[in-house]
């Protein structure tokens, strides 16, 4: 086959990543580079630990005191255009190479080296600020003495933390209690993982079963945790209880935890810290800031060296031209400090002062407003990127999930016909005589009107949801009395996808409100006011695999047990029964750019039900392939569901993104989206904002574990031509360790490529490997915390200030509050800055050849004498 990829041996990476290596304090690194071990840690003593752990201390600086100064320096120095120059300024104290005061060549690098430590100082002290503010936030903190404050900075690892809702964790912790009665809690984690869907966690049973939290420090247990590491998606660990009889034992995972940078959603959590400072998995998985120099300093640094050799031509011809007599080499360093002026160190003076010209026009420009240049180093950069790497959530969605379509098959709604659907509702509950919506039992082949399919679809939404209110006070209704009267105005709903929460907030459009929730049962409400009450029998989660959740619950009123199902048309195709419309409008509605669902569910008999239970608690407690057998017995009952309805999502686009994408991509950009999202999301937004064209192909990566897998797939890749790739983070990760080169030549290739479920790390990789593989110039965009390492790591950062906060935006190099200003900021503001850099260089370069031509006219005149024709301060002007 000749379009087989040939094997290629592993390429090992030189590259050493020192992002783990940061210190734990402003000052120099005192926790060195110790080895990263398993650590046991008890509850609420901090002193029975182990070994040592780095301080709880947020650092994002990059100098300390002592490194401020030598580090400008050595940064300024390690380019040859401003090491020339000290040398140069140097020659003068050496009697034989004075051409006249000192002042001449010292005044002008000391006002540049002034002008660049000043705002390098500037830089550090926000900077410096910005850690205070976060490192000087008040917690509470459980001890012997009572509930005593702290600050993030003090806190340690075995101390037991209360985070209040709405607050910021500020430590890797271990979920130990809440004051949620349903024994649970939600996290937001759009700052670690870039996903605004919230996380259910479960605290630790045996301490959540405790009658006060204060409980806690009476009790002889330790928490066995596992080495930090970079995975913010898993966890492994144990908590154990020595003064129980038998003594208890815990395992714990992932939901048992509560990253640092996370934000307590509900409740009150009480936690026990067991990373701090450079060990939390945010902090492991950022990246240290750099400073960046700008393509074109590089290109005038690559420019002052032609022009020495030209400097060294002309000195020599001079000394040539004097027979080279006497101290002919004392001569030649002599004319070499005489024709210095043909490297104008007045370039680098007037490139400077361009550059804050250039960032006050960009702050002052009123067509983007809000616009702030944290970075004035590198405007030019702007005007020259070739790739842009953006984030989706928040960058170039607004974060609001909204309810688009439903289709019934025959008739479909939209949203300007929802009155239709709330209109059958009514009546369904109005006219209980013609249809009644609670018969038990309903398996007639008569024909059901349109009302009572339009209320089955509904009703089946409203139910199969992990979706939970609450209630919070208004001010008028407190919040205790907003719960038991289901208080619409006190109502939030919580759930672990948005995607959830915009199906249940449609039903309550339309008439069937959610009013309650626990673990065991669901409340609804109809538009009479009437509450449906339902038992939660059983409930199976959506996982990726599986890409479909179900539910089965029973009717309180009427006994009837319903199993409810939804998920993607791929997998909800070969469970439904047969219909001749499914695949054909799931295919319409997704190029419209929704997130499709389909909707199903089937009617148990109380034997049917007693059966499936039996068997399903039986595979639960099998010891060998017991999620296999769980997995089996569950896919007996997904056989020939009745097929309800199809619904249609869509995450709200920020303005004007689509003929923004369209303005980079007709200037020649190439765009890529880098989400942590799921990929059926990303691709559905991909689609919406236009990043892959109607006519364009889309290729789905499939997912690979191994080497074989990869090379097979990759192969497929390659024979398809224009067309945009979709990619997983663990799918990315086999194909760079094995075929990074072949694969990085095929991404580069395609019009879009969108990579789905990327860690913070891999998209600064990402960002890393297109500046190595292609020489091209990169700009990544973003807005959450997640997106940092990957806005750092490009030539370009701009940071968006949306709903995830302003971290993205304070770390960057310029900062938007609006993605459609990146038109603007780029194809105006970049392309005019490099343009006038370049004319601006191109004319001081040329005076100083014509200065130096009269220098060596002056020279020549007065028989190749080395002898300044300008003096002093003329020369300094």
């Amino acid at each position: 086959m000749t379009d087989n990829i040939p094997l290629q041996p592993v390429r090992q990476k030189k590259r050493t990543e020192s992002k783990h290596n940061r210190g734990c304090c402003p000052c120099v690194g005192c926790c060195g580079n110790r080895e990263l071990r398993p650590r046991t840690v008890w509850l609420g003593h901090p002193e029975k630990r182990d070994q040592r752990y780095p301080k709880n201390v947020i650092n994002n600086q990059k100098y300390n005191f002592f490194t401020f100064l030598p580090g400008i320096l050595f940064n300024q120095f390690k380019y040859f255009f401003n090491l020339y120059f000290l040398v140069l300024a140097c020659t003068q104290f050496v009697p034989e190479f004075r051409l006249g005061p000192l002042y001449t060549f010292w005044v002008p690098l000391a006002f540049v080296l002034l002008v660049t430590i000043i705002r390098e100082a500037l830089e550090e002290i926000r900077c410096f600020v910005r850690d205070k503010e976060v490192n000087s936030q008040i917690y509470s903190k459980l001890t012997t003495r009572g509930t005593v404050k702290v600050r993030s900075s003090n806190i340690q690892v075995g101390d037991l933390v209360i985070v209040e809702k709405n607050q910021r964790v500020p430590a890797d912790m271990v979920f130990l209690r809440t004051s949620e009665k349903n024994g649970s809690c939600f996290l937001r984690t759009d700052q670690l993982d870039g996903e605004t869907d919230w996380k259910l966690r479960l605290p630790v049973t045996c301490t959540q079963r405790m009658p006060t939290a204060a409980d806690l420090l009476h009790i002889r247990s330790y928490i066995y945790a596992e080495e930090p590491n970079i995975d913010i998606h898993n966890f492994t660990g144990t908590f154990t209880r020595e003064d129980s009889d038998p003594p208890t034992n815990e395992s714990l995972s992932i939901e048992n935890t509560l990253w640092a940078s996370t934000v307590v959603a509900s409740g009150t959590v009480v936690g026990l810290v067991i990373y701090t400072g450079r060990e939390q998995r945010s902090v492991m998985n950022a990246s240290n800031p750099r400073s960046k120099i700008g393509l074109f300093d590089l290109e005038v640094n690559c420019l002052t060296k032609i022009l020495f050799s030209a400097l060294m031509v002309v000195s020599l011809v001079m000394v040539a031209l004097q027979h080279f007599v006497g101290r002919w080499y004392l001569q030649i360093i002599r004319f070499l400090v005489l024709f210095s002026s043909i490297i104008p160190i007045s370039l680098r003076v007037n490139l400077d002062m361009g550059k804050i010209v250039y960032s006050w026009m960009i702050r002052r420009d009123p067509k983007i407003p809000g616009t702030v240049v944290r970075s004035s180093t590198i405007p030019e950069q702007l005007g020259r990127i070739s790739y842009l790497l953006t984030d989706k959530t928040g960058t170039l969605t607004q974060n609001e999930m909204v309810f688009k379509r439903l289709h019934l098959g025959t008739v479909a709604y939209g949203t300007d016909s929802m009155d239709e659907v709330q209109s059958h509702i009514f009546s369904t509950y109005t006219q209980p005589a013609q249809d009644p919506p609670t018969q038990k039992g309903i398996t007639t082949k008569v024909r059901k009107t349109m009302s009572s399919r339009v209320f089955e679809a509904v009703k089946a939404i409203a139910l199969c949801h992990n979706v939970t209110p609450s209630y919070e006070s208004n001010g008028v209704t407190d919040q205790a009395e907003a719960e038991r009267q289901f208080e619409d105005s006190c109502r939030v709903y919580q759930a672990s996808s948005p995607d959830e929460v915009a199906l249940v907030q449609w039903t309550e459009s339309v008439g069937l409100s959610l009013v309650g929730r626990d673990q065991s049962s669901m409340q609804l409400r109809t538009p009479s006011g009437q509450i449906l009450n339902f038992t939660i029998l059983q409930i199976f989660p959506f996982t990726y695999e599986s890409k479909r959740m179900g539910i089965i619950v029973k009717e309180d009123s009427t006994g009837e047990i319903t199993f409810y199902m939804k998920g993607a048309d791929v997998v909800m195709a070969g469970i439904v029964q047969y219909n001749d419309w499914l695949e054909e409008e799931c295919g319409n509605m997704a190029r419209e750019g929704l997130r499709v669902l389909v909707v199903a569910k089937k009617s148990l008999s109380e034997e049917q039900y007693q059966d499936f239970e039996a068997r399903y608690v039986q595979a639960k407690l099998s010891v060998h392939d017991r999620s296999l057998k769980v997995a089996t017995v569950i896919e007996s009952l997904e056989m020939e569901m009745e097929l309800l309805c199809l619904t249609g999502v869509e995450d709200q686009l920020q303005a004007d993104v689509r003929p923004t994408l369209e303005i980079l991509r007709n200037a020649g950009m190439k765009v890529w989206m880098l989400t942590g999202d799921k990929l059926e999301t990303a691709t559905c937004t991909a689609k919406n904002a236009h990043l892959v064209t109607r006519n364009q192909d889309i290729h789905v990566f499939r997912p690979v574990t191994n080497r074989g897998e990869a090379h097979l797939e990759l192969n497929a890749f390659r024979r398809k031509h224009d067309c945009a790739l979709v990619i997983s983070g663990d799918s990315l990760e086999v194909c760079l360790k094995y075929y990074e080169y072949e694969f990085m030549e095929l991404a580069c290739q395609c019009p879009a490529v969108v990579c789905c479920r990327c860690a913070p790390t891999q998209k600064a990789q990402i960002v890393r490997l297109l500046q190595e593989r292609t020489g091209k110039l990169t700009c990544a965009v973003g807005d959450g915390g997640n997106d940092v390492s990957m806005i750092q790591e490009a030539d370009c950062g701009v940071g968006v200030e949306g709903k995830e906060g302003k971290q993205a935006s304070l770390a960057a190099d310029f900062s938007v509050t609006q993605f459609k200003h990146l038109g603007r900021l780029l194809m105006v503001h970049g392309r005019n800055s490099y343009k006038r850099s370049a004319g601006l260089s191109q004319f001081v370069i040329h005076r100083s050849l014509c200065i130096s031509t009269m220098q060596a006219v002056f020279s020549s005149v007065f028989y190749f004498a080395s002898v300044p024709l300008y003096q002093g301060f003329l020369i300094i002007g």
